[in-house]
Formats: structure tokens, sequence, C-alpha cells
């Protein structure tokens, strides 16, 4: 039940609160339980001055607030009414279970001003925890509901850092003491009356500080400033600098801090501007390249009658003729068979507002970014470029032509060699031809579809042998096997297919083994 703002004096109460209900499991001696009827009074007494201030705060809002500003103030004010309600009728719940607390234990002592039954041990757990009723729980459905709805009234950015002090937390584990949950903690098996009447004014000393809390912050908003005119900066804020032949310049030129419900008078270059929302809006010649500069200034009426002017810093902006660049990101050159990655961007231009196209092939892609995909040879392979310069206005920025190659022949590979001299026991080891390109920026794979072997040992006739795909077959390995030193093993016709789908001759592999 702690949490939320409370005063030292009552942040004092909280905690001797919880000391002495630690002390219950020790004893419950009689200065123990005039302790907690100390400490139900001085939480009642806090209680009252928290109602005091909150009808005080209800009887100023409405003899001002709600009277001089009644549309901006009625909605808070509804609020606030429904803050009290929540707190309200929680409080009355928690009246109708002290009143059942006292009736059973024999009500109050006429000359002690303290209940007859304080000392009662069983009494709050019959009624509150362990009886029929369990009404404890109920009470804490009720809190947390009560919280809920507290919050609810409130704006989620001002529900940011309000711990309200209305919660119902279960005690932590002390060692060597048995796990309580909320209600038997405060109202379980050994708690004595006393004590129990002085969680409930807890609860309800919470539930009057968390109203406070909600209401005031509620109320509180229609006393924020409303913006005023006291301080000013002339803003003027282009979408761009650099715009093209024909392309508008825009800007909003207006004071921070400005009333919306103002109509200061801004004008550039002696021409009064449009304005909406106290900004004016201020579009540029661009009929000329070049470097073009402004000035705007704001004419605002004072709360004596009088106007002052504000200008604003020098604004510049560039007008160019329209271009574009096309840049290749690998090299100058597109290929068939592979995804060709292409930058295009334009000055001035958002990329959204590009269209790209190419002559022979295909283009996917946006924003700047594409993949271009070409099927045939050509040296005039030409990407052209289209912006909107304007809203429906479309041109023609600029094109660039490419040349389209097919992919380079791979180079045959077996044992890591295309050629050369290599060991008999590497040549054993190897189970495959690869093709593969030497320096090629792109990912471009070869498979070898088919391939002959010799095999050439000393003093004896050549051993022949063909094969579909890049795999040796079992008579090759055997052939492959039996040789030594001084054998030669050839590859020949060899035949390799790549991502454009063309079949490539490849050159001969010739091993020496040593």
């Amino acid at each position: 039940m702690a949490g939320g703002k409370e005063t030292p004096r009552q942040r004092m109460i909280g905690i001797l609160y919880l000391v002495l209900l630690g002390l219950i499991a020790l004893d419950v001696p009689e200065n123990l339980l005039d302790s907690f009827k100390n400490i139900s009074d001085s939480l009642n007494s806090s209680k009252n001055n928290v109602q005091i201030g909150i009808n005080n705060t209800f009887d100023a809002f409405e003899k001002t607030k709600l009277k001089d500003e009644p549309e901006r103030a009625r909605e808070p004010y509804k609020k606030a009414k429904k803050a009290r309600e929540l707190a309200t009728n929680l409080d009355a719940y928690i009246e109708s279970l002290k009143k059942q607390l006292e009736d059973a234990t024999g009500g109050m002592d006429a000359a002690t001003n303290d209940y007859k039954g304080r000392e009662d041990l069983a009494a709050s757990d019959h009624l509150m925890v362990g009886g029929e009723k369990r009404a404890a729980y109920e009470l804490h459905k009720r809190i947390d509901d009560t919280r809920n709805a507290l919050l609810a009234l409130l704006d989620p950015k001002d529900r940011v850092g309000m711990n309200l002090s209305l919660q119902a937390t279960p005690p932590k584990k002390r060692d060597g003491f048995p796990n309580k949950d909320w209600e038997q903690a405060n109202f379980g098996d050994g708690i004595p009356m006393g004590a129990a009447m002085t969680a409930f004014v807890k609860i309800q000393s919470d539930v009057k500080n968390s109203e406070n809390e909600v209401i005031k912050k509620l109320l509180g908003k229609v006393d924020q400033a409303q913006v005023n005119l006291d301080q000013f900066n002339a803003v003027a804020v282009a979408p761009t600098s650099y715009v093209l032949v024909g392309q508008p310049y825009t800007a909003d030129v207006f004071l921070t801090a400005s009333d919306s419900k103002s109509s200061p008078e801004v004008t550039v270059d002696g021409s009064r501007l449009p304005t909406e929302g106290g900004k004016g809006k201020y579009s540029g010649s661009t009929g000329s390249e070049g470097v073009h500069t402004w000035v705007g200034t704001i004419k605002v009426k004072q709360t004596d009658g009088t106007y002052k002017t504000y200008s604003t810093p020098p604004q510049t902006y560039m007008v160019a003729k329209p271009s574009a660049v096309v840049s290749p990101d690998k090299m100058n050159v597109l290929y068939i068979g592979v995804p060709n990655p292409i930058s295009v961007s334009a000055p001035g231009i958002a990329k959204e507002k590009l269209h790209v196209s190419i002559s022979a092939g295909s283009l996917s892609g946006s924003a700047g970014h594409y993949i271009a995909t070409v099927n045939s040879v050509s040296d005039n392979d030409v990407v052209t470029v289209s912006g909107e310069i304007a809203p429906g206005k479309t041109t023609v920025l600029g094109a660039t032509k490419f040349r389209v190659k097919r992919i380079p022949d791979p180079k045959p590979q077996f044992a890591g060699k295309s050629g050369g001299n290599t060991s008999a026991a590497n040549i054993k080891a190897q189970d495959r031809v690869f093709a593969k390109l030497d320096n090629f920026d792109f990912d471009a794979k070869f498979n070898v579809t088919r391939f002959t072997i010799l095999v050439i040992k000393p003093r004896q006739d050549p051993i022949i042998y063909s094969a579909t795909g890049s795999e040796l077959t079992s008579q090759m390995r055997a052939a492959i096997n039996t040789i030594g030193p001084g054998s030669t093993i050839v590859f020949k016709d060899i035949v390799a297919v790549g991502p454009d789908g063309t079949q490539r001759g490849l050159d001969p592999i010739v091993l020496s083994a040593n």
C-alpha cells in the first residue's frame, strides 16, 4: 500500500504501521494496540486534510476555469468528478467492512474511545480471509479496479511516472517465516482487530491521496500555459534547398510558439503571403538556374495593440537543370545470366519519384536500387531515367548506354589445377572436374556436364573413358588409382553450362604425376 506522492509525515506513519504489523508476530501487548490506534488517528487526520484540499481545488476550479473557459475546462472537470466518484465508492465499501468488524467485536468503548475487541485475534481472519465472506479478496479486487480506473482517466503521457499509493502489494518474503499474500498479511490469522482497523484506515488514506493526485493532474492541465507570444523566433523551413528548373520551391515561414488562432502578416520581398495556422506559405521562382535568396518578415500584433516585426535569417536555394546519374555497382557492363545491380539517382528528386526503364531486358527494384536482367549480346542497351518534377509532370532526366556481354568462359580444374605437375597421391584423392571463374565480380557458377579422360602410363597404351556430369566414373577412378610418377592424365572435350544456359567448350587439362 506504499508508493505515490506522500508527505514526509504520511511516509513516516506508513513505515511505523509496517513496523508494528511485524511486531504482532512477537506479542500483542496493550501498548502495541495503543500504537495502532495512534496511527489510525494520524491517518484519519491526514485523510481529512487531503479531503479539504480536494474540496478547495474543486471550489476554485468551478469559480474560475469552469466559468471563464467552459470549453477547455468541461472535459477535465468531468473526469475529475469521475475520480471523486471512484474514490468515494471504494471508501464507502471499506467503511462497511469496518462497521461489520466493529459490530462483530462488541463495538466501541466510550471510556477509552477505542474498540472493545481490539485485541481479538480471530475476528478479522473470520470476516476477511478464512470465513465465508472472504471479504479481503473482494477488497483487493476493488483496490485494483479503482487504481486502474483512476489511471485510465489520465492521458497516456500523464500516466508515465504516476505511481499511485493505492495498491495491494503482498509483503516481501522473510527467511524463517511462511509466505503470506496481501490478504493474509493485513487481515489473516493472528492479526488483532485493532491492527486490521488500522489497515482499513491506511487503505482509505491511500484512496484519498490517489484521488487527490489524479484530480490535481486532470484539473492542472487547464492551468498549463497556452501558446503565448512573449518570446518570438522567426523561422523559415523549406523541404529542400535544391530544386530543378520547373520544379516548385516551397517553404513555411512562421513563428515558433505562435498562437494557431492568430493571423500575423507575413511578407517576402514586400509581397504578402497567404497564412494558415499562423504560418505563411511561400513559393519561390524556379524559372532560371542559380542561387536564389530571400528574407521573410512577420508582423505581429502585441497585447497593447502595437505591432512588432521579426525577420528570418536569409534563406537560399539553388535551381539546377534536370540531370540524372546512373552508375553500375560493379562495372560498366551488363552480363547475361546474372543479376546486374544498378544505382540510380537524380539530384533534387526523391528516389521514389524516379521511373527507370531499359531498352533490351528487364528491371526490378525501387527507390534508386535496381536489378537489370539482360538476354542478348549488345553494344547499345540504354537505361533511361524519368522523374516527377512537379505533381503530375514527368520528364526524361537522362539516359546511359551499356554493353551487354556473355559471362567469360570458366577455367577447368582438377586437383585444384588447370595443368602442370602434381603428386600422384593428389590426383588419386580427387573425384570430380570443376569449372571456375577467376577474377569475376559476379556470383556465377558453372557445372561441368561431360568430359573425356586419358590415362597415360609409361610404356603403355592410353586408357580412354568418357563421363556425363562432373564426377569420375568407377572405371576412371580404377584407372587413376594405378598411376605412379611419370604418368600423365589428360581431361579433354570438357563442356560446362553457366547461368546463361549456354554450353561452353573448355580448354583441356594436362597433369603430370610426380
